[in-house]
């Protein structure tokens, strides 16, 4: 081979390095912190996505003196039936006004819509919840499962009525069914081929950096 012909191709491995250097050099971080970014966000999905896909016939947790505590179960889609307890807490959200009220001698809270005659008026006190015994169907969350509920399980162990299970309480959102937030499995299929994407990408790029280390 004549001496620019090496030249030329000494030149040309040269140049393929600095590009391989730049692309693991810039690629390698950004592949793990996305990687890892996104599985923190699956581990937060993964509770929504379970819970679409979980079976579509509620639990029976019984009505008054005939409850079956011992199949209270974390997002599992659950019916039941109670008295409410005297008091209720009130809030509000995009969907409007909702409370969330406590069945009489048990571990569980329920919000749910007001019902005909629960009138909340903006400025003034909050109604009492009417004392009819009511079901519900729902999404069944413990409170060490519900964080985004703190708030209401803090206040619901001051309504009077309501009896904590092994120092825990429970929380049933009514109307959330299962089979119905395919958008949580969407998010969650996305998540794991984003995640397949970067650890790839990472791996790709610790493979370039030991091809460095090597000298090869």
């Amino acid at each position: 081979m004549r001496v620019p012909e090496q030249r030329e191709v000494r030149i040309a491995e040269l140049e393929a390095r600095l590009r391989a250097r730049r692309t693991s050099g810039v690629r390698l971080p950004v592949a793990l912190v996305c990687f890892l970014g996104a599985l923190y966000l699956l581990y937060r999905e993964l509770p929504d996505v379970a819970y679409a896909l979980s079976p579509a016939e509620p639990l029976t947790l019984g009505r008054e003196g005939e409850y079956r505590f011992e199949a209270l179960a974390s997002n599992r889609y659950v019916q039941m039936h109670g008295i409410p307890t005297p008091a209720a807490l009130w809030g509000q959200d995009h969907q409007g006004p909702f409370l969330v009220v406590g069945f009489q001698d048990t571990p569980v809270l329920v919000r749910r819509a007001p019902l005909p005659g629960e009138t909340w008026t903006s400025g003034r006190p909050p109604p009492p919840p009417l004392q009819t015994p009511f079901a519900v169907r729902g999404r069944l969350l413990a409170e060490a499962r519900a964080p985004a509920y703190r708030e209401a399980f803090l206040r619901g162990r001051q309504l009077s009525g309501l009896r904590p299970r092994d120092g825990q309480l429970w929380i049933v959102l009514q109307g959330e069914r299962p089979r119905e937030d395919w958008g949580a499995v969407l998010t969650g299929v996305l998540l794991v081929l984003f995640a397949a994407f970067n650890g790839w990408l990472a791996l790709q790029g610790l493979g370039r950096l030991g091809q460095r280390a090597t000298g090869a």
